[in-house]
Formats: C-alpha cells, sequence, structure tokens
C-alpha cells in the first residue's frame, strides 16, 4: 500500500532518498528488504532510521537480539544506520525526513485495530498527518493481531515493580510532608496549602524513585492522608462535606499527572545526557584523530576512545597489502588473558570481516563462537583494518550507534591520511618528470649549440685542413677545446649536485687559507678575467676556513663566472672575503644590471636560467648556482643573493671559520 504525496518533495539533488524505519518487531525484516529494493531500483540513497524511545531499554533480551539483527540486516544491504532519541516516534521521523532531504519513507502496518474511537492514531496515520507531502510505503504485517496496542505503552505498562529502597523513600516522604502539613495546619494555614504540600510531596516521590508505580500509589495514599489528618472529621476517612470528594478527586488527578510527568523528565533527562556525552565523544575523538599524524596513532586513538566508552576490550588487526596484520590488543584490565583473544578462531572471524565488509563474530550468525564482535574499518569500499569488541553481554542500541560513530571517524581519518600521502607521493612525482623535463629541454636546446659547433669546426677541419692557414687551425682547435671542456664541466657539475643532494659525495675537509683558495679559483679563469676589472680583498691575511678546497674552488669559479656571464664588458667585479662572527664570509659582488626581485627566490634552484638574454646562450644550462648552494650546504653554510648598490648582485656564503693556533 502506498500513500501518495500532494506535492513532491525531492532531495536537493533530485535523488531519491529513501528511509526505513527500524523497530524489533518480527515483519521488518521484510520491511527492511523491501526499502533496500527500492533504493536499488531508484539508484538513490538508502538510510535506516531508529528512534529511541524512553522505553526502549524496557524491551526483553529477545526483542533486543532482533532489533540488532534488524540493524545489522540494514547495513549488510547498505544503509546508513542513524538512531536518534526521542519519545514522540513520529515527529523523530517526519523530523528527521525533513532535515535530511527524505523522499520516500518506508513503514510496516500489522492488522491491530483501534479499540475505542479515543485510541491513539497508529504510526502511519500520524505520519500522513505531519508530512501530507512525502511518499509513505506501508508494509503490510503478515502478524495476525486482533486487539489495537497503542504506539506508545499504556502507564501501566510502564509501571516498574518498585524496590525496598523505593517504597521506604516514598513512606519516608510521605511521613515528611505529613508533618509538615501539619505545622501549617497549626499555624493556621489553609487546606489550600497543605494540598499544595502534598502536590509537592507527590513530585518529590516521582523524582527520587523509579518508573510510575510508587508515584501513583503516593499519590493515592496523599489523598487518603489529607483525608485523615486535615478533613472534619479529623483522624477517620469520613468527611462531612459533599464538596471534598470535588477536592479528592483534582487533588488525585493532579498528582497522578505531576508524577507521572516528573517520571517523563527524568526519562528524557537521561535521554539528554546520553545525547551529551555521545557528542562529547564523538567531538573529542573527531579532534583528537585530526591530529593524527599516521594510521598507527589514528588506531591507537580509535581503540582507546571504544575501550573507555563500552569498558570493554578491544582488539585491532589493520591491513597491509590486504592480509591482516597480527592483532594488537587495549585490554580493560592489565592481566586479561590474550590467548582467548588470539586464537585461529578470532583471526578467522577476522578475516572474514574483511574480506566480506560486514560485522561477524559474537552476538552474530558468523563465527559465532568467538569472542569479540568484529566491525570492518571502511569507507565505501576500501577497508584499513577489523577492530573487535570483546562481547561478554551483547551491546545495546546506544553502544552500538557509538560504536558505528567512531569507526566511521576512524576510517574517515585514515583515508584522509592516505589522500595526503598520496598527494605528497603525487607532487614528488610531478617535481621529478619536472626536472626530469627541465633536464631534457637543456640538454636538447644548450647543449646543441656547443655540440653543433664542434661537430662543424672538426668538419671544417677534415675538409679543408690544407686551405687552413695555421692561425685559423689553432682558433678551430681552440675553439674545439674550449667548447669540449665546458661540455665536460656541464657534466661534472650535474654529477655533483646528484652526489651532494644524494649524500653519496666524501668531503676532503682541511684547513685552508681564504685568499689562497680565491688565487686558485681566478688561476681558472685567466683568458676570461681579462674582459672584467676583477678585485680581490681579504681583510685578514691569516683567515682560515674548513673546506673540501677542490669544491670551494669550483664555487668561486661558478659564482665569477655568473658575474662575468651577466654583466657588460669593462665592468668591475669585487672578490671580498671576512670574518663574520664564527664563519667566514665570501662576497662575489658586481656592478651589472642586476636580477629582477620576482626571479629571485629561484635563482639557486636547478636549471633555472630566467629570462636573462646573453650573447652566449650556451652557458645557461643552470647548474652552476645549484652546484654552489648544494655545496655550501653540505660544509654547514649558507649562500645568499642581495642587490649591491647603486646597482648590480652580491653574492654571498659562509663557511666555518677555525681560528689560528700559534705553539709557543
Amino acid at each position: 500500500m502506498q500513500m501518495k504525496k500532494d506535492e513532491k518533495h525531492g532531495s536537493m539533488d533530485g535523488a531519491e532518498h529513501i528511509m526505513v524505519c527500524l523497530s524489533a518487531s518480527p515483519s521488518n525484516e521484510k520491511i527492511i528488504k523491501t526499502a533496500a529494493k527500492m533504493a536499488s531500483a531508484f539508484g538513490g540513497s538508502f538510510t535506516a532510521l531508529y528512534v529511541k524511545s524512553v522505553n526502549a531499554d524496557k524491551m526483553d533480551e529477545f526483542d533486543k537480539k532482533r532489533l540488532q539483527r534488524n540493524i545489522q540486516l540494514a547495513e549488510q544491504l547498505g544503509a546508513e544506520v542513524t538512531i536518534t532519541h526521542g519519545e514522540d516516534v513520529s515527529f523523530q521521523i517526519a523530523e528527521y525526513a525533513r532535515i535530511s532531504g527524505v523522499t520516500q519513507i518506508v513503514i510496516g502496518r500489522s492488522n491491530i485495530r483501534r479499540r475505542h474511537f479515543w485510541s491513539k492514531p497508529t504510526l502511519p496515520e500520524k505520519l500522513t498527518e505531519i508530512v501530507p507531502n512525502l511518499d509513505i510505503h506501508i508494509i503490510p504485517d503478515g502478524t495476525i493481531v486482533t486487539t489495537y496496542k497503542a504506539s506508545g505503552e499504556s502507564v501501566l505498562g510502564k509501571l516498574v515493580v518498585p524496590n525496598f529502597k523505593d517504597v521506604f523513600i516514598m513512606l519516608l516522604l510521605l511521613v515528611a510532608i505529613t508533618l509538615l502539613g501539619l505545622v501549617f495546619y497549626q499555624l493556621g494555614f489553609t487546606e489550600a496549602n497543605v494540598i499544595a504540600i502534598y502536590i509537592l510531596g507527590v513530585l518529590l516521590i516521582s523524582l527520587f524513585t523509579r518508573g510510575y508505580a510508587c508515584g501513583i500509589v503516593g499519590s493515592l495514599m496523599s489523598v487518603i492522608l489529607f483525608n485523615f489528618f486535615f478533613t472534619e472529621p479529623r483522624l477517620t476517612l469520613h468527611a462531612y462535606d459533599s464538596r471534598y470528594a470535588v477536592t479528592f478527586g483534582i487533588m488525585l488527578s493532579v498528582s497522578i499527572m505531576t508524577g507521572t510527568l516528573a517520571s517523563k523528565l527524568k526519562l528524557h533527562a537521561k535521554m539528554s545526557a546520553q545525547n551529551a556525552f555521545r557528542t562529547k565523544v564523538l567531538l573529542d575523538t573527531s579532534l583528537l584523530l585530526q591530529k593524527a599524524q599516521s594510521d598507527e596513532e589514528v588506531i591507537n586513538i580509535t581503540a582507546t576512545q571504544l575501550m573507555k566508552l563500552l569498558n570493554r576490550s578491544i582488539v585491532v588487526y589493520t591491513a597491509k597489502k590486504d592480509v591482516l596484520s597480527k592483532g594488537k590488543l587495549f585490554p580493560v584490565e592489565s592481566e586479561e588473558n590474550n590467548e582467548e583473544l588470539f586464537n585461529d578462531l578470532e583471526y578467522n572471524a577476522a578475516g572474514w570481516v574483511y574480506k566480506n565488509h560486514h560485522r561477524g563474530g559474537a552476538t552474530t550468525d558468523v563465527y559465532k563462537q568467538a569472542k569479540c564482535l568484529y566491525h570492518a574499518i571502511r569507507i565505501n569500499d576500501r577497508v584499513y583494518g577489523v577492530i573487535g569488541v570483546r562481547m561478554e553481554k551483547a551491546l545495546d542500541s546506544f553502544e552500538s550507534s557509538m560504536l558505528l560513530s567512531i569507526l566511521g571517524e576512524c576510517a574517515l581519518s585514515m583515508d584522509n591520511n592516505r589522500n595526503v600521502k598520496e598527494k605528497e607521493m603525487a607532487a614528488v612525482l610531478a617535481k621529478n618528470e619536472q626536472l626530469r623535463a627541465n633536464l631534457l629541454r637543456a640538454i636538447s636546446h644548450d647543449l646543441r649549440t656547443p655540440l653543433t659547433a664542434i661537430s662543424g669546426n672538426a668538419e671544417n677541419v677534415l675538409k679543408n685542413y690544407e686551405k687552413l692557414d695555421a692561425d685559423m687551425r689553432d682558433q678551430i682547435f681552440k675553439e674545439i677545446f674550449d667548447d669540449s671542456q665546458w661540455l665536460i664541466g656541464i657534466v661534472e657539475n650535474l654529477l655533483s649536485v646528484t652526489r651532494i643532494e644524494e649524500g653519496r659525495m666524501n668531503f676532503n675537509m682541511s684547513i685552508q687559507l681564504m685568499d689562497e683558495v680565491i688565487n686558485e679559483a681566478l688561476a681558472h679563469i685567466r683568458q676570461k678575467r681579462n674582459r672584467h676589472d676583477i678585485v680581490v680583498c681579504c681583510e685578514d691575511e691569516l683567515l682560515l676556513a674548513k673546506m673540501d678546497a677542490k669544491l670551494i674552488v669550483q664555487v668561486i669559479i661558478n659564482l665569477v663566472e655568473n658575474a662575468i656571464k651577466y654583466t657588460p664588458y669593462g665592468t668591475s667585479i669585487r672578490i671580498v672575503a671576512k670574518k663574520k662572527k664564527k664563519a667566514v664570509a665570501v662576497s662575489v659582488i658586481d656592478d651589472g644590471p642586476g636580477i629582477p626581485k620576482e626571479i629571485k627566490p629561484r635563482v639557486f634552484d636547478m636549471f633555472y636560467t630566467g629570462e636573462n638574454k646573453i650573447a652566449d646562450s650556451r652557458r645557461s644550462l643552470g647548474l652552476g648556482l645549484a652546484l654552489c648552494k648544494s655545496i655550501i650546504n653540505a660544509h654547514g653554510g649558507e649562500i645568499t643573493l642581495t642587490d649591491n648598490q647603486p646597482q648590480g648582485c652580491n653574492f654571498t656564503f659562509t663557511l666555518p671559520l677555525e681560528e689560528v693556533k700559534i705553539d709557543e
């Protein structure tokens, strides 16, 4: 049967959202399966809602187990299980449907009929009244019942047999309010004041005892005590005034209603406390998981939170390469027996859960002899592991809801960690790919020019050797030599950068005079230095530094050649070495056009050459400064680029200072 809606009430994105209502009814299994088929047919989302009322804890064990089986069935069929709390089940269903964008509701209907016209309406009738614009599918219940049972329990059904403590509290309060009433009576207060005292007493009885029984009995006894002590003739159960019957009736009604409301208030307070506790635990878990940096931290946090929440031992199996690792125990008691939780039966149960993505173990039909109930830590079809909860007794609906919520947070956190790692790996791969592309582009573009020159000059010599005079042949041989030396230098620089970055470079560290190292470097660029005025200034002739002299010579050569390359002929280049705290600072300063501000952060990047256009474009592979940075960093120093005033660049690097030791 289907109640058609007046107006389409779709979800935000237009997709169908099917919601089934869970209960402990024998027919609920059929209803869940029907809803799952509808969700599959419509291709929409599927939600299973259980409204936990104030009387849910009073279900017998058989109904509790059946409810858990129905919740498990909904999960296995792909439903997102949600548990809410409230006394008015129909209102909770309607409110959740409104907030969540539910388009169709599937509920069950039994053959129960109303006994009286004043009986409460059935759940389908109330839902139709509250949400007339929703499709409500009612699945008939095959159970034959001839009498109507209201959706909520009757007052008699809510009675709890009081224990000795409840009876004692009730009698004590009745005695106390009677004595207080006698005091008020002697002081001349009216009967209305005494009645108010008894109503207060009934309220206190309801607050400090369980259920409704003591409240109702207390209401009856309050009327009897008021009649006995405060109506004429006193100290009898007779009343002269006929109007007292009305007073007694009103007093009894008010007392019963007050006691009933107080009992409901206690139940609602208990549910509110559970909701507040649930919210706090989930919030704390979420905050802790956000700080977790690894899957191991996520697992530890999740297991610890579950252990505190459920007061049960937790077993965790993580998945590595589609194989469950050895289980890890989080015991409630330090001396707990580990062997019974790590036998073949338990591991096989956890393995079945991992492969099938469904719960298994204790309280289920799969590996029911296991000691633990196992749940998969999963998000969609990706499973990160299995968590087991030791089951000495079955979990109630509140504990099951908390368990599923925390496992969902755990799976989401592990999925986020995996996504972050994948992004980091993708970034590294992208960077490596970019470096490879830059290297190929640099080699194919920049090395082609000197190789072409070498090939062309060699061919010219081979074909025209006799026609060329001695000076021309010497010039060609010199150009071939220079180009080949430059290519060798480039290859050496590239290999040096690679070795240093990978930590494979062997350093020959020694104490050297800084001015000697600078002069050695300038000797290697004697031919090029004629184009510029190069000045060396060492503030201290005995300026010592600890270094690999060969590599530092290469750094100075690269910096000076870089200054020669990017500055006009005839300009000056200064090399200044001085003491700077506990380091030696060497600066290569030129007065050329300088480097634009936006390029400065990248000048030490490998293969980066900026947009400078130079006549000798074949010298722009972009390895020199990158090599300088790698060498200086390996020495424990740093290299920086600043502006020279009024124009030009200042490259400065530092090395560890060594003091002069004089033996007396």
